[in-house]
């Protein structure tokens, strides 16, 4: 049985993540938020490493609930062979198919797992973030009907009769399973990705990636045991494909704020900037932009394009609210101007090391320091933020100066220069708040 500390952690994790299994929203971003404090939680003192293997199935579990599984569906039943094969050879192929989309994540698992903090570096790389923003802007292409993504019939005749044939062929279309589902698996596999970052264990990555992989598998063991009948294509899955594009055209923006500052500056915390994107959104899809086609004409074709133009600014503007920096606190980005300045006027100081892709680090922005009686508390601190979005040679001398190379890392010095407190992890304002107060 487990101690009645770690039931009461497990009882909240679960209530969590719970609720996102019945709301999946096509951005998954409130997911991985769950997810990430999920884990916060169950790895605070007092907790179990194991229920973070839960959390992860739950995590996956939750992902194969949304719009992007959704077009697997059809090509897991063709593979499974339908009602024709009898359910234990579907159940085996099942497996072998889910195997392959976790031979997918556990790899990724054990890269994040090895790399440790070097994560988040690698994927600020514009080698790395313009490879991934075209592979979105191309998918979003042919989600508009630019052109189909098939292989030619006589392969795709091969490969679907090897796929329904026999386990190799289900494990090897399982391998790319995981990156069509990539739109929706995107928050709270970050989520998972930091966490093992920050763990540097590579056996951990692997095995929470791998159980995160078999919640995704859920659903296609229930395909496969039960052949599950799917509604009738129509003009509704044209509608379907357009909300499809449009997300990946903000997922492509998304990956793209990290190396272009107009859209990393776009956007603020007030509820009038929220409200006015969610009406551009509403006057995009009004104006056709999920209903219409390319290719019924010219003035269809230039309202449709209208209407997702409009549909796209307003989603990544919403997408931006969610990332502006709350509150009103100053602070400082130059180290040597922040000691002088704490020295002088006899203050303590905070520093606080973050990153655009740490997603703990966006947590702290939006929810710890913007609170009312951490930022009463830190008006008496000298502030200096040190952005790790880039991997500067100025940035990588400052963390190793203060040993600050797993994001986030927030310390506090009184106003003698001795260190008082040091965070890396996510830290609530419940939790910084007595560290403040007791910082001379």
């Amino acid at each position: 049985m487990l101690p009645h500390i770690t039931l009461r952690r497990l009882l909240v994790a679960c209530a969590l993540l719970i609720p996102a299994l019945a709301s999946a929203a096509p951005l998954e971003t409130d997911l991985g938020e769950k997810l990430s404090a999920a884990l916060h939680a169950v790895t605070a003192p007092g907790g179990s490493i194991r229920l973070a293997y839960l959390l992860a199935f739950l995590g996956g579990l939750a992902t194969s609930l949304t719009p992007c599984v959704y077009p697997l569906i059809p090509i897991t039943i063709s593979l499974f062979g339908a009602r024709e094969a009898p359910r234990a050879h579907a159940l085996g192929l099942a497996a072998c198919y889910v195997g392959g989309i976790a031979a997918t994540y556990t790899t990724l698992g054990l890269a994040v797992g090895l790399l440790g903090g070097q994560f988040g570096s690698f994927m600020s790389s514009p080698w790395v973030i313009v490879p991934v923003a075209l592979f979105f802007l191309l998918m979003a292409a042919s989600m508009f009907g630019a052109f189909e993504l098939s292989l030619p019939n006589e392969l795709q005749g091969r490969l679907s009769q090897v796929g329904g044939r026999g386990p190799i062929g289900a494990f090897l279309m399982g391998l790319v399973a995981g990156i069509v589902a990539a739109p929706c698996t995107g928050p709270p596999l970050a989520a998972l990705l930091v966490f093992v970052s920050t763990q540097r264990s590579v056996v951990l990555g692997g095995s929470l990636l791998f159980t995160y992989a078999l919640g995704m598998g859920v659903l296609f063991f229930v395909i496969a045991g039960f052949a599950l009948k799917m509604p009738k294509s129509g003009a509704w899955m044209d509608g379907v494909k357009a909300v499809f594009g449009v997300i990946m055209t903000v997922a492509a923006l998304y990956y793209l704020r990290n190396i272009i500052p107009l859209l990393r500056s776009f956007g603020t915390s007030s509820h009038t900037f929220l409200l006015s994107q969610l009406a551009i959104v509403s006057v995009g899809v009004l104006v056709g932009g999920l209903t219409l086609s390319f290719s019924d004409g010219l003035t269809r074709a230039l309202r449709k394009g209208v209407g997702v133009a409009l549909m796209v600014i307003g989603l990544y503007g919403c997408v931006a609210w969610t990332l502006a920096p709350r509150g009103n606190l100053t602070w400082m980005t130059d180290e040597t101007l922040a000691l002088a300045k704490a020295k002088s006027e006899g203050k303590p100081l905070l520093i606080d090391f973050g990153a655009d892709w740490c997603l703990p680090c966006k947590q702290m922005e939006l929810k710890t320091f913007p609170n009312e009686d951490i930022r009463r508390e830190l008006s008496r601190f000298v502030l200096l933020r040190v952005d790790c979005s880039e991997e500067t040679e100025q940035n990588t001398a400052l963390q190793n100066k203060y040993q600050s190379q797993t994001l986030p890392s927030v310390l506090i010095f009184d106003r003698t220069g001795n260190r008082t407190a040091w965070f890396r992890e996510y830290t609530p304002p419940e939790a910084l708040l007595p560290a403040l107060q007791k910082t001379p």
